[in-house]
């Protein structure tokens, strides 16, 4: 069998650990009020990438780079319906699509991904504010760090799954030991910066059940609906926006 390499060379993204995660206590649910106080007191603010941070969706776009973008979006929809784990559905997906390396380089530079408005002024308000900014996605490495070198967050706050190649740049899977590529991952991520970096207080902001599900043990969250609607996420979600610029008055008014 011919020998791969990953994408990226791993340092806290493995997180060998987390295999013994223990699940969170649950809480009573918060107010309205107490989320924003959490919010403004945040050590920590995590954002979902795909439609929150960018505006579109990530595996979708090199789905139709790669020329399979009706049969990916197909199975998309059908992996939303909730029918099939996440492992599966991004197993499948990418078994279809099967980018080499060339092709999710040409994806980044010809087709870069494309800033929710508002998204570039809140991260920098909340860096002055000494918070730190994590991107947590089930999204790829490549494309996340591509977009958190435009908002000014370093590499290692980023948190996503990784594309494997062979050494001629053909596809040969994906690195099913990353949190990110499991149910249930991002709410993994967060306990693990926790414990790692002694937050208190960390938020997690995103469209998506797997951003609302991070919550326990993230102590917020924030249901983003300025680029698709989840009606899922809306009904459930005590504190929901639909643009960044909420957020930034929140801030603001402190």
């Amino acid at each position: 069998m011919a020998q791969t390499w990953n994408q990226q060379n791993g340092d806290h993204n493995s997180l060998p650990f987390l295999s013994q995660h223990r699940k969170a206590p649950k809480r009573t649910m918060a107010s309205l009020m107490e989320l924003k106080e959490t919010f403004l007191n945040a050590d920590a603010v995590c954002f979902d990438v795909d439609s929150t941070v960018i505006r579109e969706e990530g595996i979708d776009e090199l789905a139709k780079f790669c020329g399979v973008g009706d049969a990916v979006a197909e199975m998309t929809r059908r992996a939303m319906g909730g029918t099939v784990t996440f492992k599966a559905a991004l197993t499948a997906r990418l078994g279809l699509i099967r980018p080499s390396y060339e092709q999710v380089q040409k994806l980044i530079s010809e087709h870069p991904p494309q800033l929710t408005p508002g998204i570039r002024e809140l991260v920098n308000r909340l860096q002055q504010r000494g918070v730190q900014v994590f991107l947590v996605s089930g999204g790829f490495q490549s494309i996340v760090e591509h977009v958190a070198s435009q908002l000014g967050i370093p590499a290692a706050n980023v948190f996503a799954n990784r594309l494997k190649f062979y050494f001629n740049g053909e596809y040969a899977g994906f690195d099913e030991t990353q949190p990110t590529a499991e149910s249930g991952g991002k709410g993994q991520v967060i306990s693990y910066l926790k414990e790692q970096f002694q937050f208190k207080k960390v938020v997690m902001i995103g469209d998506g059940a797997t951003d609302m599900e991070a919550c326990p043990p993230a102590d917020c969250f924030i249901g983003f609906g300025g680029n698709v609607v989840r009606k899922q996420v809306k009904e459930k979600a005590k504190w929901y926006i639909t643009h960044f610029d909420e957020l930034l008055k929140e801030l603001e008014e402190r």
